[in-house]
């Protein structure tokens, strides 16, 4: 029973009990019972505009968890493409996904390589490469400018072909951005196949 309810009740329930008494003893009811009972609903009503302003700021609240979520739909793959080989470069490298796969809310940036959260939350980073033996091959997951995790294999003669990836959960800040870059004197290959970086939210915060 709301409080609304329980009030109508109250009142019914006295202003018949007074239809039972004598008019003297409602006359007298009355004139100690009415005073007390418009102060009441003074307070009442009071009570009844607090509600409403609460009432408004949940509605806004759930608006703006509706706007979160929509724009917590947020994933992305894409491949470094074409062919040959990316390094080895004499400085530290941002490597460039150019091959979009998917790119749901437009947060990774396919010139650049890098992907920005749009909201606040717990995010999950892939990558892949795939890199010739005979040179070092390494690439790190990068959140702003530190090294999350680290894949890579040494340089050998007998080993063709190598391949590695890694994955992190990362808890990110809106703006914070997650690369992954390859240190000096080390490549990979481009393949629009097997050198990959994915990542998605998977719970606003």
């Amino acid at each position: 029973m709301t409080f609304s309810v329980w009030l109508l009740v109250c009142f019914c329930g006295l202003t018949l009990g007074q239809e039972g008494l004598p008019q003297t003893e409602v006359a007298t009811e009355t004139g100690s019972c009415f005073p007390d009972m418009c102060k009441f609903l003074k307070e009442f009503g009071a009570m009844k505009e607090k509600q409403k302003v609460m009432e408004t700021r949940q509605t806004e609240t759930e608006n703006q968890v509706l706007v979160l979520r929509k724009k917590g739909k947020v994933s992305f793959s894409a491949a470094t493409g074409g062919s040959g080989s990316i390094g080895p470069f004499n400085t530290d490298t941002t490597i460039i996904y150019r091959r979009l796969i998917i790119n749901v809310g437009n947060a990774y940036n396919q010139h650049t390589g890098i992907f920005g959260a749009p909201v606040p939350g717990i995010y999950y980073f892939t990558f892949f490469y795939h890199a010739g033996g005979s040179q070092v091959a390494s690439l790190s997951l990068m959140k702003n400018n530190e090294a999350v995790v680290t894949t890579s294999d040494h340089q050998t003669s007998h080993d063709g072909a190598d391949n590695g990836g890694n994955a992190a959960f990362l808890q990110l800040q809106q703006g914070d951005q997650v690369y992954v870059r390859m240190p000096a004197n080390c490549h990979v290959w481009q393949n629009d196949y097997l050198t990959t970086f994915s990542g998605v939210l998977l719970r606003p915060l």
